[in-house]
């Protein structure tokens, strides 16, 4: 039996977590419900109390808990990180997962045995910056940016010593995480900074009899007919209209599933699986996971994968490789 892949798995409150771990998940990624992770929506994370309930039960099972704590801190008001960083290793998590080079540094220097990760929001994918965070920090893994193809990340995986982890569902940012504007361009808000991308705060639906129109901050981002399904208003996957033609100019409402692709994965030396999706509810995740753990199974037993069945709650009901089979430049 080949090595089996890690299944990391997204939850955003604790019935998400319980339901990712009952599921399968090998590890569940969540948040402190503060501006310290990408993803500070209202109504979603955990508290340090749910936090240290929901390690209880995933240790309980066999299961690991990654923090997420991927934003960078403001200048002049860095306690919340620091915080964050001491209460995750209090707590007993098996990992944090940073983005900040100056987190990291406080991390290894504070807490020299709890374990590193360096986030997508990083944007590491050369030898080079990976090897400056494994040798500096002693980063244990790095999560690759989602714009690299499997030769990319084969060629990448024999010049590094290092695990490496990569999304295999979920939405697809087309951006280079960590450097993206776009949010805070039309809100004053983003996910690097506040943890936000696109904030419902700023999000208006308007009727305007033959088509509803979604607009963020000051920006119309679509407009959809009544047989159409309304998209979250997102700059990067709006229909805008250029040269007389309107179309999605950036990204298509799509998601990413690289199912199929598991046991090229798995060849090309990556060791960690995962999952986004830390705004969606339990019965997404639980299906999500239970779909994704049969696959990495067959995977590492050589057998067929078991495809199908998400089809009906990807983004648009649409699917994608994305870059791993990347044909243009």
């Amino acid at each position: 039996m080949t090595k089996v892949l890690e299944l990391v798995c997204p939850a955003g409150t604790p019935a998400a977590l319980r339901a990712a771990v009952d599921a399968g998940a090998d590890v569940v990624y969540v948040g402190f419900r503060d501006e310290t992770n990408a993803r500070n929506f209202p109504g979603l994370n955990f508290s340090r109390e749910e936090l240290r309930e929901g390690v209880a039960y995933a240790h309980s099972k066999g299961a690991h808990v990654y923090v997420a704590i991927n934003t960078f801190p403001k200048a002049g008001n860095l306690e919340p990180w620091y915080k964050a960083v001491d209460d995750a290793a209090e707590i007993g998590v098996n990992a944090v997962i940073l983005a900040d080079i100056g987190l990291v540094d406080y991390a290894k220097r504070n807490h020299p045995d709890l374990r590193r990760h360096l986030s997508v929001q990083a944007s590491a994918s050369n030898p080079e910056s990976i090897r400056f965070y494994t040798e500096a920090f002693d980063v244990k893994r790095v999560v690759l940016p989602r714009v690299l193809t499997l030769p990319e990340i084969r060629a990448l995986n024999k010049e590094i010593d290092v695990e490496t982890e990569v999304f295999v569902f979920g939405g697809l940012c087309v951006m280079a995480e960590g450097r993206c504007a776009l949010s805070s361009y039309a809100t004053g808000e983003s996910p690097n900074m506040n943890g936000v991308c696109s904030p419902a705060s700023h999000v208006r639906y308007e009727d305007e009899g033959d088509r509803l129109v979604s607009r963020l901050g000051e920006f119309t981002i679509n407009a959809f007919n009544p047989d159409e399904p309304a998209g979250y208003p997102t700059l990067c996957k709006g229909r805008f209209k250029t040269e007389g033609r309107t179309s999605y100019l950036f990204e298509e409402p799509t998601s990413l599933n690289a199912m199929e692709l598991l046991p090229d994965l798995m060849e090309v030396g990556v060791t960690a699986l995962k999952i986004e999706g830390r705004q969606r509810g339990k019965a997404y995740i639980a299906q999500v996971v239970a779909a994704f753990r049969a696959a990495v199974d067959a995977a590492a037993e050589g057998r067929p994968i078991p495809i199908g069945g998400l089809d009906a709650i990807t983004e648009g009901q649409r699917k994608t490789s994305g870059a791993y089979e990347k044909r243009w430049r």
